[in-house]
């Protein structure tokens, strides 16, 4: 069997290496203080979808933290794609992965110790999708749980850039995930609105109208703005705005988008039914409307992993 042919292939620094190879030094700024950032896409059957999108945004989260690559928009782009390429055959039609980019500022070196390595460390790495343990997601809706833990404010850490420091978010799961198999966690912002959850944003319908928390305090998703564009092609209005708990209870339908999950309903709000429990008719649109620009049935998949 050629090497590799039976273990995935990640991109490490210049080299195309068998996961288990990738050795990070101890002295990476990344490791040791959290100092990097990363972005994720997914791919449908396989395709990788929004790829030059996902590295834009990488690369703003780069300059937001004044981390310097090394690489540009277009070779990222093109080792993305080559090492999905180099994955590939381990997909099936039940399966899809994430394609994740993690950069960090480099090695802390104390200056005797003799590192090769001088820069950025740069990793593309393929992981498989959670759909088995997501699919429930799709049958049932989603459970949203308020943590006590606030989102960090943007003048603390802007939220806008995706960085390897998530323990903020990490945090406010602990504080949710013994509310059942479906719960899934939502931060409030400092000022007391709705924020963000765990690589996940949030959409409430009323009257017909979808509305979303201001960018300012969450990470901008790829696919929170797929799903505005969308909307707005299908003529559903959309809104950027504060929204508090009062928003919520009162919402006639609200979901979750995210890179893996696309969109996905929510039937209750910190215990209280949102709307009549199920997918209402916009969130019903936008899915079908997804669906259709990805050309891949995404629910399905899921929902093909239920026991």
């Amino acid at each position: 069997m050629a090497a590799g042919a039976n273990e995935r292939i990640a991109y490490y620094n210049g080299e195309y290496l068998p996961e288990r190879e990738v050795r990070i030094p101890f002295r990476d700024r990344g490791f040791l203080l959290g100092d990097g950032v990363f972005d994720m896409t997914r791919t449908f059957g396989g395709r990788i979808f929004k790829i030059r999108e996902h590295i834009e945004r990488l690369q703003r989260s780069l300059n937001a933290m004044r981390i310097e690559s090394g690489h540009s928009v277009d070779q990222l782009v093109a080792i993305s794609e080559a090492v999905l390429g180099r994955n590939a055959h381990f997909l099936d039609e039940t399966s899809d992965y994430w394609v994740a980019q993690r950069i960090s500022r480099g090695i802390n070196a104390v200056g005797d110790e003799g590192w090769d390595q001088d820069g950025p460390t740069v990793i593309v790495e393929c992981i498989p999708l959670p759909l088995k343990a997501r699919a429930s997601y799709y049958r049932d809706g989603l459970d949203i749980v308020i943590s006590p833990v606030r989102r960090t404010p943007p003048d603390a850490l802007t939220p806008r850039a995706k960085t390897a420091n998530y323990l903020n978010l990490i945090n406010a799961n602990f504080a949710t995930q013994a509310a059942g198999p479906n719960s899934y966690t939502i931060l409030l912002d400092t000022n007391g609105n709705i924020a963000e959850g765990l690589g996940a944003n949030v959409f409430f319908v009323k009257d017909g109208v979808c509305y979303t928390p201001h960018e300012r305090y969450v990470l901008p998703g790829v696919s929170r703005a797929c799903v505005m564009e969308l909307a707005e092609q299908l003529g559903i209005e959309v809104m950027e705005a504060d929204l508090d708990f009062h928003d919520a209870y009162n919402a006639d339908e609200m979901f979750v988008t995210s890179t893996s999950l696309c969109i996905v309903p929510v039937r209750t709000f910190n215990g209280a039914q949102v709307g009549e429990g199920v997918a209402g008719p916009v969130t019903r649109s936008i899915t079908a409307a997804y669906t259709d620009l990805v050309d891949f049935d995404f629910v399905a998949q899921y929902l093909g992993h239920l026991s």
